[in-house]
């Protein structure tokens, strides 16, 4: 073994080998997460590794060698050795996964001609071979290996990989077969000989992405269900992070082991109670979690112990790294790059620690001085600040936690990693995600669109409008504007909040209540005034509220729970808004003003309920109590077994918790049969296993609300998540059009670029730009230049009267305000007249470059535009010309590719939109004409990426048909897509 200094990131990165005739690709080397959750590191195989290669070998069985060579090889030759360390990184290439810097797992191909004999390109196939050391295998160490070599092999125009394999070898044929790429089989001379076509399909990507889920999802499970912890930097005087750390664990009741570490602690054999040691290594038993709590400057040494000692995870909660400057950044990034290469996954640095209060665990491994209460509520935030008042707010509101991450810099560890976890974590309901910064938006928005499939998402943005990524967070660079952004996470179903008071408040409600069926709304209470205001809240957002119930101030508890229980049978409303002020009698005494009692009649209410189809939210006005009283949870229905059940005898027994009780049904539970054990995800699943959906809750609480507006606020969004959830069943379809012809806008596109282009691309002119949305069916119409009035008369004549005159201009474009624009013209007296007022006014010809344009129908000027951002991919925009959506920001967007839901949904989600629909009277305009051109356009951007953007302004949309007036369009040579790649972690 080597030792820790040796083991550092530049002694293990292997240098380009001197007489290569090419240059090492290191943009080959990956972190992979494998399938128990540990990671490996895969890169090239060089010549400095000969000695990292027989040491392996000499780890492989006799059998898998066999496997790998058809015959009993017990030992590398030198010139195996040799062959097998010096490739040419085109033709013959080796990759390695190593953890710790040794061999675990190689791969390579040989490019071979039809014959199968060694070859260069053109041959586009290769022979590709696998070997797995004995103690890894069972890991995933093969499929992420393909999935990479297959990566390289396309980038080296290698379009098949054969294979040939002993049939005994079951588990490499497994691999192959299961990776879903086009494959033939056949049996020759007693191995099978297997053919793989390289082109990914839409199996091979739902494969990685079912393979990628899983990973990363016990990645999260190990750090959360560990059986031992580590302290690492508990110190002896009582104060301190690591002491306050080891308090915490023991306070929550821990099941596992803990273990407090310290260099100093060489006397002491305990601390708190608990087994004392100076290093991981002296503990001399296995530790699951390691939380470190050390300066920074002595982290490295506390990961290099833990690394070589076994530990599966780190929680970092040192600080002094990204967020402290360019020197933190780079200690930051050798602290990734140490941790991985253990395989080890890092929540941190600067983080606040991890909790998970499923009763089998129990970890409060995190500042949080309290352990929350058990529930059904995944919270993850990068704010240590912000999940201290989270926490308190959820506990003083009676919500329980499933788990608690605040991941500080998130220099590994992530929201989208947590996403993967409570996916089909049966133990969550809803996830509630405060962030800062999203460092790979089109993964966060394919995962978020697959959890909100079957569980609520919701989602608070911090630093919004600073411009920059908050200090120590490492993400793409965005160009689109926020606004854009959150209209992108709305369609993915993301529940998307402005404030954490608004998460917690949504958070509430989803958790405790099922979903609306739709924005009806029954209004019902004893404060004529309070009924108002939630009707006008209602108004405003949008919901459909019935005429509010009086029930006046002489309404006692049971008039309450008989209105509440007609109000949840009435098949006219969707959702109840109970509102509450207390009753004051005669002499003064305040009736049911302490709340419990109210709480107890509207509890009662719901139970009585055929089934729990409606959320009921409570709006309360000095009710003491009442909240409190409500948020203990009443058994609606059938729970299901295992967490957050409740037995059968206690609900026939209508047994109800008191008020500030816990029990373990007291959150509500998932609506799927018994759960496995809590974060348990079964390695043998099927890779198109879903879990099963949530969202009508076993054991409800009543959310209450100290103001209509928040309450109303809170059920709108679930409305429309509701709604969201309904549509994603059906989430349309992208239409085929005959006329669009593919290959002839290729060509063009390819003659335009060329092979010198430069990387900033290039701007169609006009013609250009015609000719190309031509090919996709967009006629643009014809636009002459008019320098001189005698040019803007041929052109009138070419064109037909009536026409346009014009500015384009950049000063001008588009600003019809600005008087740069002569409608009408039928004549040439009055074209003549037109074009000596504008250059009188506005400046000389060559300035304003008129141009003529025919007449069109006239209707409702609009904007089409697609673009291709960085960190989100291609996203459609649409608004209405002009001050809706320049000033006002009124415009939609949708990702790319758009579907015929999509291009419905963008037209009519505007706040303008009813200028479309006959507003006041006039005509409504050719809707289905303007979603077609708004797909057409999306297949254009979809179908060929170095269309970076394309913008149609304006487009005028008359009663019947439109006219896109004017068009530009950008091409750039694509940016690869990293989320269409082999599986990996992101580089540091």
């Amino acid at each position: 073994m080597q030792s820790a200094s040796e083991q550092s990131e530049a002694a293990r990165t292997p240098a380009p080998p001197a007489p290569a005739e090419h240059a090492y690709p290191d943009h080959w080397e990956a972190d992979v997460v494998l399938r128990d959750g540990g990671t490996a590191r895969i890169r090239p195989i060089t010549a400095d590794d000969a000695d990292r290669l027989v040491s392996f070998y000499e780890q492989v069985s006799d059998e898998s060698k066999y496997y790998r060579f058809f015959a009993p090889y017990p030992r590398l030759s030198a010139k195996d050795v040799h062959r097998f360390t010096h490739h040419d990184f085109v033709d013959r290439v080796g990759l390695a996964a190593t953890v710790g810097g040794e061999f675990i797992a190689t791969v390579r191909y040989d490019r071979i001609n039809a014959q199968g004999l060694p070859a260069s390109a053109p041959a586009d196939e290769a022979e590709v071979a696998f070997l797995v050391q004995d103690a890894h295998q069972g890991r995933g160490v093969a499929s992420a290996l393909l999935e990479h070599i297959a990566a390289v092999a396309r980038e080296r125009d290698i379009r098949r990989f054969a294979a040939e394999v002993l049939p005994a070898n079951t588990k490499m044929i497994k691999v192959f077969t299961d990776a879903g790429y086009t494959q033939k089989r056949s049996f020759e001379d007693g191995s099978v000989r297997l053919h793989l076509d390289l082109e990914p399909t839409d199996r091979s990507l739902a494969v990685q992405r079912a393979r990628e889920q899983r990973a990363e999802a016990r990645s999260v499970q190990r750090l959360l269900t560990p059986g031992s912890v580590a302290v690492v930097g508990a110190g002896r005087a009582p104060g301190g992070v690591g002491r306050t750390v080891l308090r915490n664990l023991l306070g929550a009741g821990f099941t596992g082991r803990v273990y407090a570490v310290n260099a100093a602690l060489t006397g002491e054999t305990e601390l708190d109670g608990v087994p004392a040691h100076p290093s991981v290594g002296a503990i001399g038993e296995p530790v699951d979690l390691a939380v470190v709590a050390v300066p920074a400057e002595r982290v490295p040494e506390a990961v290099a112990d833990c690394g070589e000692h076994g530990v599966r995870g780190l929680v970092v909660l040192s600080a002094g790294y990204a967020e402290s400057g360019a020197a933190g950044r780079e200690r930051q990034r050798a602290l990734v790059r140490q941790a991985r290469s253990y395989g080890m996954r890092i929540i941190g640095p600067n983080a606040f620690g991890i909790i998970n209060t499923a009763d089998d665990v129990r970890l409060n491994a995190s500042l949080a001085p309290q352990m929350p209460a058990a529930g059904r509520i995944g919270l993850f935030t990068q704010s240590g600040a912000i999940g201290i008042a989270l926490l308190a707010g959820l506990h003083r509101r009676g919500a329980g936690l499933s788990s608690f991450i605040s991941a500080g810099n998130r220099a590994d560890v992530s929201g989208n990693d947590f996403l993967q976890h409570w996916y089909d974590d049966p133990g969550t309901d809803v996830v509630l995600l405060y962030l800062e910064s999203i460092g790979n938006p089109r993964k966060f928005t394919r995962l978020a669109r697959r959890t909100a499939a079957v569980k609520p998402v919701v989602v608070v943005k911090g630093a919004r409008h600073s411009g920059s990524a908050p200090p120590g967070h490492r993400v793409p660079v965005t160009r689109i504007p926020h606004a854009t952004v959150s209209a992108l996470l709305r369609q993915a179903g993301v529940i998307r909040v402005d404030t954490v008071t608004e998460l917690v408040d949504a958070g509430l409600l989803l958790a405790a209540q099922p979903l609306p069926a739709g924005p009806r709304v029954a209004i019902l209470g004893n404060s004529e005034s309070l009924g108002l205001l939630t009707y006008d809240a209602c108004l405003t957002e949008g919901l459909r509220p019935l005429r509010p119930l009086d029930l006046t101030t002489a309404a006692v508890p049971a008039d309450f729970r008989d209105a509440l229980a007609a109000a949840l049978a009435d098949e006219t409303s969707d959702a109840v808004v109970v509102n509450a002020i207390p009753w004051v009698g005669e002499d003064g005494a305040t009736e049911f003003g302490d709340g419990e009692v109210l709480a107890a009649s509207l509890r009662e209410a719901v139970a009585s309920a055929p089934a729990p189809t409606k959320p009921v939210v409570v709006v309360h006005v000095e009710m003491g109590g009442l909240a409190e009283a409500l948020a203990v949870a009443t058994s609606t229905r059938p729970a299901a077994a295992g967490r957050g059940a409740v037995t059968t005898e206690s609900r026939a027994a209508g047994a109800v918790a008191p008020a500030g009780a816990q029990t373990t049904g007291s959150a509500p539970g998932p609506s799927a049969a018994a759960p496995p054990s809590p974060g348990s995800v079964p390695d043998a699943a099927p890779d198109t296993a879903a879990p099963a959906q949530s969202g009508t809750p076993a054991q409800a609480t009543i959310p209450a609300y100290p103001a209509a507006e928040r309450a109303v606020r809170a059920l709108a969004e679930a409305v429309r998540y509701g709604q969201w959830r309904r549509q994603a069943a059906d989430p349309g379809r992208v239409p085929e059009y005959e006329d669009i012809d593919e290959a002839g806008a290729a060509a063009l596109i390819e003659g335009v670029l060329g092979d010198d282009v430069d990387d900033r691309g290039v701007t169609l002119d006009t013609e250009e730009a015609g000719a190309l949305l031509a090919r996709y069916g967009i006629a643009v119409r014809p636009t002459l230049p008019a320098p001189t009035p005698d040019a803007a008369v041929a052109a009138a004549a070419r064109l037909g009267y009536p026409v346009a005159l014009k500015t384009t201009a950049p000063h001008l474009r588009h600003r019809p305000d600005l008087g740069g624009v002569r409608l009408d013209l039928a004549t040439e007296e009055q074209l003549r007249t037109a074009y000596a007022e504008l250059t009188e006014v506005l400046g000389k010809p060559e300035e304003l470059q008129p141009v003529v344009q025919a007449m069109v129908p006239r209707g409702v000027d609009t904007v089409v535009r697609s673009a291709i951002d960085p960190a989100v991919g291609a996203v459609l925009s649409f608004g209405l010309a002009g001050a809706p959506s320049e000033l006002l920001g009124d415009t939609a967007h949708r990702l790319v590719p758009a579907t015929d839901r999509d291009a419905a949904e963008l037209v009519r989600s505007l706040r303008t939109a009813p200028l479309l629909f006959g507003w006041r009277g006039s005509a409504p305009v050719d809707t289905p004409a303007l979603e077609e051109l708004l797909l057409r356009v999306s297949r254009l951007v979809d179908d060929h990426p170095e269309v970076v953007a394309v913008s149609l302004e304006p487009v005028v949309v008359a009663p019947r048909g439109l006219s896109v007036l004017g068009a530009t369009v950008r091409l750039a040579p694509p940016a690869p897509r990293t989320d269409l790649g082999p599986r990996s972690l992101p580089r540091y």
